[in-house]
């Protein structure tokens, strides 16, 4: 069976010349940064990957297929759309069946990467346990993706409004190598440091793609959660940003937000409270992130299977 993939001309030479690619997600432009700084954010994350070699891949859905590799024109009429449907593993078919528009979260953007045969994706932090869950059992699809699909994804760690501990946890139960890059510790999405420590780190792009392949040929299912800290001139410590995200928790709580309205309602508040800080170090890590990927995916190009 076929699926329903509409693969751009760009990314469609590059992955049949074995050129590097790198898939980027779009949920950030619908969900994560505010108009217009989600268009312009989009923009220089595919020109950062361009200017490290590599071909950008945007990922979203529309009419009843994965786009892979979004148009300028469809960049920018997505982001400036208010009500697009955010859509993960579960929800995926669904969307496709009705012909909506939607947003790839990590989870959907790896599973359209896989399809399209592209191994590494960018993104600013992955979903993961959130705090509470021992008693909501709230997890993000993300961590059971990267534990099945093979992709090399690399973020900046986890969320930091998410717990953690609990999703490192998690994360080692599935199987799935966190590597940290430049560092022992393991970041923490706007903070260099969670005050965990990484269970690995390399720091060369060329063998974090050794480590791919030698999955594959091992046979291991799922991918790899590459760890890239935020610049240190970006950052801002986790004794800062902690009040800011226990704000935006305790608002969350009160307005009775929940699901997938969570996430988004959180990175709003948490850049309202900051006074617009943290959406600039949202900014810098995830164009930080779009380099690395590429510089993984050059590598990966020159050792293929």
């Amino acid at each position: 069976m076929t699926p329903p993939l509409q693969i751009s001309e760009p990314v469609a030479a590059a992955l049949a010349d074995g050129r590097p690619v790198v898939a980027l997600e779009s949920t950030i432009i619908t969900h994560g940064m505010p108009f217009p700084v989600n268009v312009e954010t989009a923009r220089a994350v595919e020109a950062d990957v361009a200017a490290e070699g590599a071909v950008p891949a945007t990922i979203a859905i529309f009419d009843g297929a994965l786009q892979v590799g979004l148009s300028g024109e469809r960049l920018d009429w997505l982001a400036g759309q208010p009500e697009v449907r955010k859509l993960s593993r579960a929800d995926l078919a669904v969307a496709l069946v009705d012909g909506a528009v939607g947003s790839t979260t990590v989870a959907a953007t790896m599973i359209a990467a896989k399809l399209a045969g592209i191994e590494v994706f960018a993104t600013g932090g992955i979903g993961g346990v959130h705090r509470g869950a021992e008693t909501s059992f709230d997890e993000s699809a993300d961590l059971g993706e990267l534990a099945q699909t093979a992709v090399t994804v690399v973020a900046s760690g986890a969320k930091a409004i998410l717990d953690l501990p609990k999703t490192l946890e998690r994360l080692e139960t599935l199987g799935v190598p966190v590597i940290a890059v430049g560092q022992d510790a393991l970041p923490a999405f706007w903070s260099r440091e969670s005050g965990l420590p990484a269970p690995l780190r390399i720091d060369d792009p060329a063998r974090i793609a050794a480590a791919h392949r030698m999955r594959a040929r091992l046979g291991l299912p799922g991918g790899q959660l590459v760890a890239n800290p935020i610049p240190a001139e970006a950052e801002i410590p986790a004794d800062v940003m902690a009040p800011w995200i226990a704000g935006a928790l305790a608002a969350a709580e009160a307005e009775g937000i929940a699901a997938k309205a969570v996430t988004p309602f959180l990175l709003s508040r948490i850049a309202d409270l900051s006074q617009g800080a943290a959406l600039t170090a949202n900014i810098a890590l995830v164009r930080n992130n779009a380099r690395m990927a590429a510089r993984i995916a050059v590598a990966l190009a020159k050792s293929p299977l």
